[in-house]
């Protein structure tokens, strides 16, 4: 947001908050109109606070943000949807988290993009509506890729350039796409990729959500495309995330139990 604006009524998505003194919250915003902000709501943890029931995590607000000398200020919120159905199942909520979290981690301050503001959105109602949830993230993954310049090429091998026959392959990080076996097997840090999560990573990318929703992998090629997509995302960013630990504690809690 310019710092000449006095002030200006965006639309937003809670990604995260912190306390903040003895009665604020500390908040990061990705605005539709100004993309990631941080504010403050001053008062927001107070009993009967009118702004702290609108600025829960992943609620989508209308807030009127004046300019602060460090940060803006929230002085009002309307929500327009707070996703409260979310608390109700932990697997989704882990998934709305690494959403938010991918979206904090790949957006820079102050960088408007209404298409990635649409997609968290789009993604954040569909996790809350409980459509399902593999491939609502893996969806939400490609088009991130696509918006964050990282499209990975899955139709020829990068080193010769050959297309991409119909048999298992190899996927490089460092390269951004498909090897095929021949170049792949003698690349250390490629990765084996199944013919069949490669058709669902192609037909991801090309298709519409409605369009995408076709595809259903079964229970194997989903742990292969997570495992390889949470490892993409993790050497682009050059740092680990938080939210894949949180999923694996909900889907294994007995393994939690066991340790000393």
């Amino acid at each position: 947001m310019p710092r000449e604006a006095r002030s200006q009524r965006v639309e937003a998505i809670v990604l995260k908050h912190a306390d903040f003194g003895e009665a604020d919250r500390l908040l990061t915003l990705y605005t539709r109109e100004q993309g990631k902000v941080r504010a403050l709501a001053k008062g927001a943890r107070k009993p009967g606070s009118r702004k702290g029931g609108h600025l829960e995590p992943f609620s989508r607000a209308r807030l009127q943000l004046a300019t602060g000398r460090d940060l803006f200020i929230v002085n009002q919120a309307e929500a327009i949807e707070v996703y409260s159905s979310l608390t109700e199942d932990l697997e989704a909520l882990g998934y709305a988290s690494y959403v938010v979290e991918l979206l904090d981690k790949f957006s820079a301050d102050h960088d408007a993009n209404q298409a990635l503001y649409r997609l968290v959105r789009d993604t954040l109602g569909r996790l809350a509506r409980g459509e399902e949830l593999q491939l609502t993230v893996r969806y939400y993954e490609v088009r991130l890729m696509d918006l964050m310049g990282f499209r990975p090429e899955l139709q020829v091998c990068l080193k010769c350039r050959k297309a991409i026959r119909p048999q298992d392959q190899y996927f490089s990080f460092d390269q951004g796409g498909a090897l095929c076996p021949d170049c792949g097997r003698h690349d250390p840090i490629a990765r084996p990729i199944s013919l069949a999560a490669l058709k669902v990573l192609r037909h991801l990318q090309r298709s519409s959500y409605q369009e995408a929703r076709r595809a259903k992998p079964n229970r194997d090629v989903q742990v292969e495309l997570e495992t390889l997509m949470n490892a993409y995302v993790i050497y682009l960013l050059e740092r680990n995330l938080n939210t894949p630990r949180f999923l694996h504690r909900v889907r294994h809690p007995a393994k939690q139990k066991e340790k000393p």
